[in-house]
């Protein structure tokens, strides 16, 4: 699998997770700050769109994924 595809996979994971844990109808409700977290998630995803750079793609090529979409 690529880094491009593993970087989706947690960022899909992330922002699933965050929204069940933040949204009051959730039956995983923990706490509304959650919701923060799917946020950031979201800005580091139109961040990397913008300038096509993103941490998690250079960490998961430093731990030997492979390159590519």
């Amino acid at each position: 699998m690529t880094s491009w595809r593993i970087v989706r996979i947690i960022a899909g994971t992330f922002i699933l997770l965050s929204l069940a844990l933040g949204s009051p109808a959730s039956p995983f409700y923990q706490s509304s700050w959650w919701l923060a977290f799917t946020a950031f998630v979201g800005v580091n995803l139109l961040q990397s769109g913008i300038t096509r750079w993103c941490l998690m793609e250079t960490l998961l090529r430093k731990l030997g994924a492979r390159t590519g979409c």
